[in-house]
């Protein structure tokens, strides 16, 4: 018997039973509102690019810089196109000599035909022979503004008034016709664009009132939804949403801004929150655990969340106010573990109470003999 028992296996100890701090549920007001980063922008805003294609010899606009309509901004090397414009000007004084040419010689055969010597079918052909000379006239008239035209494009003017927000093109550099080379925002309206997450732009609709605030503080703006973009962006697939502001008011052109849509503030709803230190993961569910104090047990929860709230999580269902959940430690406990409730401890004892403590121990400590035994001399011999 002896050895059957000194072969049998020990029984596994037990194991403890854990303290666990409760919370009880409760319906409280959402503190937090959605905010995004908008940035300040002209309502319209030109990209600006030659007509002509050719080299950028000179570039007058530099960024931030505010022009006025009429303003040279770059200039392209204009040689060749005077060339051609000199072109067109010899083949407009060719054509005119031309003309002048029909014109007399349709005179002198008009005098003919009047005293017989001619037919008339000869001075039809000198009267078309003079309208053929009289449209490459006008053919080359024409070709010498084109050309002039072409000359003049090699300038690059400003049609309206605002602030360089770009430089596309440097100095050196071919560009083509119609290529960009300066962006002006315009003076006028200004507005605040800021991009939403697709699950929220349904709730945003042209007309909803949005509160605008300075990166670095200050005053805040009231504005309106002027525009929401109709299809997502490519890259970020977030929604693009306009929003009008006064302009004696408006930060400076580019400033970052704060953004608060009315229609997205839920600050003050009645919703159940937990924090997230009572939150676990139960295979793709959020579940919490939930003490029973009949048995002093819990249970798994699933409960579905819906958004955050500053630290805390906001539950949409799973919970109802008056149910105790476990706050922390939630990833060592098992279904139907019994816990004990975690008490908190009483407080110590007031500051001045302890120094006299401390004083009277230490009195007593100088009062008291010596533990540390005296070493005798030895004795004279």
């Amino acid at each position: 018997m002896a050895l059957l028992a000194a072969c049998s296996r020990p029984e596994p100890p037990q194991e403890p039973v854990r303290s666990v701090k409760l919370m009880t549920v409760g319906v409280g007001a959402l503190q937090s509102q959605l905010e995004y980063a908008g940035e300040v922008r002209a309502r319209v805003e030109s990209r600006l690019g030659f007509r002509v294609a050719g080299k950028i010899v000179q570039r007058q606009a530099e960024l931030g810089q505010r022009v006025k309509a009429g303003d040279v901004l770059a200039q392209l090397d204009p040689k060749d196109y005077q060339l051609a414009a000199d072109a067109a000007r010899a083949q407009l004084a060719a054509a005119t000599t031309q003309r002048d040419l029909a014109a007399a010689d349709y005179k002198r055969y008009a005098a003919l035909k009047d005293q017989n010597f001619i037919s008339g079918a000869e001075l039809e052909r000198r009267d078309t022979a003079l309208k053929a000379a009289q449209a490459t006239l006008d053919q080359a008239r024409a070709q010498l503004a084109s050309q002039g035209n072409q000359a003049t494009y090699t300038r690059l003017v400003a049609d309206v008034s605002g602030v360089v927000t770009g430089i596309d093109a440097e100095p050196g550099q071919v560009v083509a016709a119609g290529a960009p080379v300066v962006r002006i925002a315009q003076d006028g309206a200004r507005d605040v664009v800021f991009a939403v997450p697709e699950d929220k732009v349904s709730a945003m609709a042209a007309g909803q009132d949005v509160a605008v605030r300075g990166w670095a503080g200050g005053k805040t703006i009231a504005g309106k939804v002027r525009e929401v973009a109709a299809s997502a962006d490519a890259a970020t697939r977030t929604f693009q949403v306009k929003v009008a502001i006064d302009r004696a008011e408006s930060p400076a052109l580019g400033s970052t801004v704060y953004v608060t849509p009315k229609a997205l503030n839920h600050a003050g709803v009645p919703a159940i929150k937990l924090p997230t230190s009572a939150l676990r993961q139960e295979g793709q569910a959020t579940a919490v655990w939930v003490y029973d104090p009949a048995t002093s047990t819990v249970k798994s929860q699933i409960i579905q969340i819906a958004t955050a709230d500053g630290n805390d999580a906001v539950v949409s269902s799973g919970l109802t106010p008056g149910m105790q959940v476990v706050a922390t430690g939630v990833h060592v406990l098992s279904p139907g573990q019994k816990v004990l409730v975690y008490q908190q401890k009483s407080a110590l004892a007031p500051a001045n109470k302890a120094a006299a403590a401390t004083n009277s121990v230490a009195s007593a400590a100088a009062n008291a003999p010596s533990a540390t035994p005296a070493i005798a001399e030895p004795a004279a011999k």
